[in-house]
């Protein structure tokens, strides 16, 4: 009866959202969040494609170095580009709940909607985001006067490039390198990568809550329970397909087309642990950004749920 309903997490459903302030929030709070880990989404992106440990010992080694050598702007190269990402993260979000709605016309099981929905959200997203990796990963390798990857900025009567001159020199070079397709380079790896992210990430956001709830004394706030969950399943997820993540990476900075030979090659120079490369910077920037996405989501259902509805929920 009454004590089980109580136990049970509401899902907000998209209908129940004013839209205008949902995407509103929704960016300002993103952008607070990418300005906080972009640091160390770019360590994780150098580390992962370093060989062995030639530049940086490990996530700390590398943010004291650049640091060191960069300045601040060292750990925001290619931030600004990063940001169109943005637009994917909205698509992201609205392909997800749509398709939430769609399937729950077939079938009406939460884990069935959210791992659909999940797929599908990240197949769009990374449409729109691959292109953007492709370029600002080129940018995070640009080191002071060398590259980590294969295309180097080049520098102008000894002047720095205006940010976005920076960013042109880089889509010019993969283009004359690649055509089109450079910008797609990693697209399968990175659908390997995300997808499976995603799909895992929901699923266990969900077994992790439950699990936590029943641990947990009936007036324990269930905020504070997804805010635990959010990244325990993130950490889950990324130990999962951080060997993916590390070939992606790769593929996509050293311009390699295979994922198997860019495997094997790993695996030759750096045996099974080079699969684990980058992974806690990968969980550093993707702690926080969980926490706040999932106390965010759900504290942006609320504030975004149409006025009508608001004395009909109770938290």
């Amino acid at each position: 009866g009454v004590m089980e309903d109580k136990r049970n997490i509401p899902i907000i459903e998209w209908e129940h959202l004013d839209k205008r302030k949902f995407y509103v929030f929704g960016i300002c709070m993103t952008m607070m969040i990418r300005v906080s880990v972009y640091p160390f989404t770019l360590i994780r992106t150098r580390l992962q494609v370093q060989k062995g440990k030639s530049l940086y010992n490990g996530t700390f080694d590398a943010f004291v170095k650049i640091l060191r050598t960069e300045g601040t702007a060292g750990l925001y190269r290619g931030f600004l580009v990063n940001t169109f990402t943005l637009i994917s993260g909205q698509c992201y979000v609205t392909t997800y709940e749509l398709t939430r709605k769609y399937v729950s016309r077939y079938n009406n099981n939460n884990a069935v909607k959210s791992l659909v929905a999940g797929g599908s959200a990240s197949l769009v997203a990374q449409s729109i985001t691959v292109p953007i990796d492709v370029i600002s990963q080129h940018l995070m390798m640009q080191r002071k006067g060398e590259s980590m990857g294969r295309f180097k900025v080049q520098n102008q009567d000894g002047k720095r490039m205006l940010v976005f001159g920076q960013t042109k020199d880089i889509i010019v070079q993969i283009f004359k390198a690649d055509g089109f397709r450079g910008f797609y380079r990693g697209y399968v790896a990175s659908l390997l990568t995300y997808i499976p992210n995603s799909a895992v990430w929901w699923p266990f956001y969900h077994f992790y809550a439950e699990q936590l709830s029943s641990l947990t004394p009936k007036d324990c706030p269930h905020l504070l329970l997804q805010a635990i969950s959010g990244p325990l399943a993130a950490a889950t997820a990324s130990t999962l397909t951080n060997p993916m993540d590390v070939i992606r990476a790769r593929v996509q900075v050293e311009g390699k087309s295979s994922i198997i030979l860019t495997f094997r090659q790993l695996m030759a120079e750096e045996g099974p642990w080079g699969l684990t490369k980058g992974l806690s910077a990968r969980i550093i920037s993707a702690t926080p950004s969980t926490i706040v996405i999932v106390v965010g989501y759900e504290t942006l259902k609320k504030l975004s749920l149409r006025p009508e509805l608001v004395d009909s929920r109770h938290w």
